[in-house]
């Protein structure tokens, strides 16, 4: 969660912190001077089981966030995950379908907000795309295959890519463009997709990277443990630059 305090930010770790309990941060905030909150703190491995760690960091630290920005009328963007679609992208339904517990919070959240929406003085969610960018060391699993691939290719000299990758697409963002759409959004209150509208295969990124380093692609068979679980296409329905102007 970032806090903007007096024209300064100051950032909470809510996974690493130091504290007890989580909630526990929100008792040492000074609410009277924070003037807008950017909350992007959640646990977001797709592959989580763990149900009530996933709704303790993902929805209940979440509500109890917002309770505070509407009890002390202070703006709100927060990250929402393009997820909660699940296999709706494709024939551009975009019906809520969650694939996995973590899809499941961010669906959660977003539904208490829509519900409470009208108690905000503004609240933004950011239904973010797929992200990459730079320093996605610490994500591990859940780093973009723009980054598993380079390290791949720098590590082995051999990307390797699910034998369905000439049709798995994801709506590529970098995370540079999701900042700016962050700060610089000109829509009111509401939940927004944020990508490119713009989908590749994962053959495509890997065609990219090999192109840059001379890496050799080799298939792999895909793991029965993300059957069912998967998404197989990813897509906004506009483009981010639409909520820019």
């Amino acid at each position: 969660m970032l806090a903007r305090l007096d024209g300064d930010v100051a950032c909470y770790d809510t996974i690493n912190n130091t504290l007890p309990t989580i909630h526990e941060i929100l008792d040492v905030i000074e609410w009277e001077n924070v003037t807008e909150i950017f909350h992007l703190g959640a646990i977001s491995d797709t592959t989580c089981k763990d149900v009530e760690l996933l709704h303790e960091h993902n929805v209940r630290f979440s509500i109890e966030l917002f309770k505070r920005a509407i009890e002390h009328q202070i703006p709100v963007t927060y990250a929402s995950s393009g997820s909660v679609y699940g296999h709706t992208c494709e024939g551009k339904q975009y019906r809520i379908n969650p694939l996995n517990y973590y899809a499941m919070t961010k669906a959660a959240v977003d539904m208490w907000v829509e519900d409470n929406v009208d108690k905000f003085s503004l609240v933004r969610g950011m239904r973010f795309f797929n992200v990459y960018g730079e320093n996605e060391g610490s994500k591990g699993n859940q780093a973009s295959p723009y980054y598993k691939f380079r390290k791949q290719a720098r590590e082995t000299g051999v990307i390797k890519i699910f034998d369905n990758s000439d049709s798995t697409y994801r709506d590529f963002i970098r995370v540079d463009d999701v900042v700016t759409t962050m700060i610089e959004c000109k829509r009111e209150s509401g939940i927004y997709d944020v990508g490119t509208a713009d989908p590749k295969t994962f053959t495509q990124v890997a065609e990219e990277v090999s192109a840059e380093t001379g890496a050799k692609i080799e298939r792999i068979n895909f793991p029965i443990s993300l059957q069912g679980k998967y998404q197989y296409f990813t897509r906004a329905q506009y483009a981010f630059t639409e909520l820019l102007s």
